[in-house]
């Protein structure tokens, strides 16, 4: 079973062929825009959270041009739905996501069976 199955709807989930090298999970607090410090003797900080919601930090290391263009179209449209493992849940778990910035720099190699390598590609999903 692939690390990640991505869709743009629940029902249309398909794995991705090469599972990330790197999988960072992520948690971050959504305050309140009224949140901040008070002036008071100790300059205490209301959080006053709102939400919460999943940030992945995926990472592919030397993926080939198939690879690279398969990943990058599976996570192209604007938001997505991906199911993968949610330490925090402790099971599998689907979630809808919008990509950040994209990069994979990449390496030319002469020999004909390695073909074209990047070097990496990297970019984070963030819960909807």
């Amino acid at each position: 079973m692939a690390m990640l199955e991505v869709g743009e709807t629940i029902d249309d989930l398909r794995e991705i062929s090469l599972d990330p090298s790197s999988l960072e999970w992520g948690l971050q607090d959504i305050s309140a825009g009224d949140a901040g410090r008070v002036q008071d003797a100790g300059n205490t900080m209301y959080k006053m959270r709102t939400s919460q919601k999943r940030k992945l930090m995926l990472t592919w290391t030397l993926p080939t041009q198939e690879q690279t263009t398969e990943i990058l179209r599976a996570f192209n449209p604007e938001y997505i739905f991906v199911r993968y493992y949610d330490p925090l849940d402790g099971d599998l778990n689907i979630r809808e996501f919008y990509t950040g910035d994209k990069k994979a720099p990449f390496k030319w190699y002469n020999l004909p069976e390695k073909g074209t390598r990047f070097t990496t590609l990297s970019f984070d999903i963030i819960e909807r």
